[in-house]
């Protein structure tokens, strides 16, 4: 069955902070122009999980007036206190002076992230934006000549072999002079686009985390509106992995509260999920979570290898945006301001091509130019030795370091230190490691895989292709299991890979309408057997708030 196509100006893949922020800027510089965002969730915001943290530097570019429009920003930051977690019972507060600079929160806000895409996509729709959700984008279409042409959404309706259902309706195609690419961490097209064009030529690796996140209803009598708690060290730390932590108090007595696993890990027995479920163990974490009751639960991948990370942006006929392309500032734990930013400059960039009467195709380079003279690139060049420095270093030394780099010296020492070993690559053969018996959670504060997935309100169409591809089927148990203890029973936030003793073996099962989207298998495994595609569009977490 032939596929239908339409035809736009620019169409723009994914409705995050980066797609939504370059298709209003969009229309602001050129109301005529036919502009369309593909959104692979049920609704814009619906696989939209973040802290979040906002600074508004990007928003204030974008929409001035965005408070007299109803902007969801609700609770200003109040206090910051950063500890460095020692044990289940025991911390120490930082004091101000001594957290790195670009930790400090005066004047940012706790919000919900896909509250606030919810609100651009409005603003979006307002000025003639068509915004498709329930569409994934499967398939990037390319000329002749190499070119991107535009994409094409998924089939709809095919049977877990493949094979068409009475249901079967093909995916549609569009074209545009200029297709922008803003999926996200690890966007299956933006890797495509990376291989293709070699835009990482010159880049170190990637780096990643996995942040995990519920949103919980507490007692009254704790709430304090605008706290916000960032922690270092315990759990992850006492099996030598690195990340952090963080408890927001947002508004209608609800906290955020999380932990951010670095992909870079090298014990195959350790559980990113059952860490974060010992986090709320800890003494000032639980105090605030005891009586209340948990709402939400997901998970995200986080890329945050940084401006040493940063891949060329540019392609023949379209741009690579946001955290499709790494463009967040992990020595703030924030990334919706900057990729906010990258898709202003990406709109500018295309907009002025196109009004000059540039017909498509063409790898707009003046987008480089652009970015390395914005703000954006000098906050990403300042904060280009954070990461790398807690790799190297560790929590502590490297967060002496970051302190020294950023509060003496802002972020612009004479020397770059670089991290070229991709996290999957970190990985230790099980012999070499000690496994981690994790307790039963309690119901209470912790909780399991299969709870949590619940309340992440995820759901697939059970009757479709697998979307978590093995590449090579043999690996999963010669390799994985044999080598590694099959680790990603334990990466997987969401309980999808599960190892099933059978008379002739062991066997990896794929639960794959467990999947929360969060592409740390793509990330992670070992031998980069697991492919992550989309699945049907509308597929995934439905979450409400995150």
């Amino acid at each position: 069955m032939e596929r239908e196509s339409m035809e736009y100006d620019v169409v723009i893949v994914g409705a995050g902070p980066a797609g939504l922020s370059a298709a209003i800027r969009l229309k602001q510089l050129n109301p005529d122009l036919a502009v369309m965002v593909l959104e692979k969730g049920s609704e814009v915001g619906a696989h939209i999980l973040s802290g979040a943290l906002f600074e508004t530097r990007a928003l204030d570019e974008l929409v001035p007036d965005w408070q007299a429009r109803g902007a969801p920003l609700k609770t200003p930051v109040s206090e910051d206190q950063v500890y460095l977690y020692r044990s289940e019972t025991s911390a120490v507060r930082l004091p101000n002076f001594a957290v790195p600079a670009p930790m400090h929160n005066a004047g940012n806000y706790i919000i919900s992230l896909g509250s606030l895409c919810r609100w651009l996509a409005e603003q979006a729709e307002a000025a003639g934006v068509e915004i498709f959700p329930g569409f994934a984008a499967a398939e990037i279409l390319y000329h002749d000549d190499g070119s991107v042409k535009g994409v094409a959404t998924g089939d709809m309706g095919r049977d877990k072999h493949g094979e068409p259902k009475d249901s079967f309706q093909p995916g549609l195609e569009l074209h545009a002079k200029y297709t922008l690419f803003a999926e996200g961490a690890r966007g299956q097209l933006g890797k495509e686009l990376i291989a293709r064009y070699d835009l990482a030529a010159g880049a170190t690796a990637q780096h990643y985390g996995l942040g995990i996140k519920e949103l919980w209803q507490i007692d009254p009598a704790k709430h304090l509106p605008g706290l916000v708690v960032h922690g270092a060290g315990w759990p992850l730390s006492e099996h030598g992995a690195t990340g952090g932590s963080f408890l927001y108090h947002l508004d209608d007595c609800q906290v955020a509260v999380g932990l951010i696993a670095d992909l870079n890990y090298a014990n195959p027995y350790l559980s990113p999920f059952e860490e974060f479920q010992r986090f709320k163990l800890q003494t000032g974490i639980r105090q605030y979570l005891e009586g209340g009751k948990r709402l939400s639960y997901g998970a995200r991948a986080i890329t945050k290898g940084g401006l040493n990370s940063l891949p060329k942006q540019t392609f023949p006929g379209g741009l690579l945006l946001g955290c499709d392309a790494g463009t967040l500032n992990f020595a703030k734990i924030k990334g919706a301001h900057t990729a906010m930013k990258s898709g202003i400059l990406a709109a500018e960039t295309v907009g002025a091509a196109l009004q000059a009467g540039d017909a498509g195709r063409g790898d707009l380079v003046a987008y480089a130019a652009a970015f390395k003279g914005s703000w954006l690139y000098a906050e990403l060049y300042r904060a280009r030795n954070f990461g790398p420095a807690l790799h190297k270093f560790g929590t502590f030394l490297g967060g002496a370091f970051n302190w020294l780099q950023q509060n003496l010296f802002g972020g612009r020492m004479f020397f770059t230190l670089k991290d070229k070993t991709s996290d999957h690559q970190q990985l230790a053969p099980a012999a070499s490691c000690q496994p981690i018996a994790y307790a039963r959670p309690d119901g209470q504060l912790t909780f399991d895989r299969l709870s949590s997935v619940f309340v992440s309100n995820t759901a697939h169409e059970e009757e479709q292709p697998v979307h978590l591809q093995l590449l090579d089927s043999t690996k999963a148990i010669a390799i994985n299991f044999r080598e590694y203890a099959s680790p990603e029973q334990r990466y997987c936030p969401a309980g999808v890979y599960e190892i099933v003793e059978e008379s002739t073996g062991p066997r990896l099962q794929i639960n794959a309408s467990n999947c929360l989207h969060c592409k740390t298998c793509d990330i992670k495994d070992p031998t980069q057997n697991i492919r992550w595609v989309a699945p049907e569009g509308g597929g995934g977490p439905n979450y409400p708030n995150m």
